[in-house]
């Protein structure tokens, strides 16, 4: 059974271990490197975890890490930012990422969302594809822009209910 928990201080070790493969793994999926991750991973871990009404989650199963998320106060009032959303190659395709998602909405909803905002890049379909599953719908809004100074990430948003 795959379990979705809170990363505690002691986690961070494992959310850089996620983190990290998430680069390599899919270094088109992200914009930051993994060499800019290496870089006091430890101290931005702290600085992350300690962030004011942020929630790091890590997909689970028989203790076993399957993928990660991570949701931040918006610059919006009432909005969430979904972040770092990554299922390792083996768990896709068993709900993980929806899983996630839906951890991440119920969350923070709890913390007093009323919207939800993502980035994606847009040659990454299948993420594309798990999040309209899920509810988002791409916003006209136009994204920051990638490394090659024209392409922009998609901006998704979702409503939150009210929990």
């Amino acid at each position: 059974m795959v379990t979705i928990r809170n990363a505690g201080d002691e986690d961070w070790p494992l959310w850089s271990a996620l983190r990290r493969s998430a680069l390599a793994e899919a270094p088109y999926a992200f914009t930051p490197r993994a060499a800019d991750w290496h870089r006091g991973e430890e101290d931005r871990w702290r600085t992350m975890s300690a962030a004011p009404g942020s929630c790091n989650l890590i997909a689970e199963r028989a203790g076993e890490p399957l993928g990660m998320a991570r949701i931040v106060p918006g610059d919006e009032t009432g909005c969430y930012e979904i972040r770092s959303v990554w299922v390792a190659p083996a768990a896709r395709g068993l709900g993980v990422g929806d899983r996630l998602l839906a951890a991440c909405e119920e969350r923070a909803g709890r913390l007093g969302a009323r919207s939800l905002r993502l980035l994606v890049v847009p040659g990454n379909p299948a993420a594309i594809a798990l999040y309209l599953r899920n509810g988002f719908t791409t916003s006209p809004e136009p994204g920051p822009p990638l490394p090659d100074g024209v392409t922009r990430q998609k901006v998704m948003r979702k409503a939150v209910s009210a929990s």
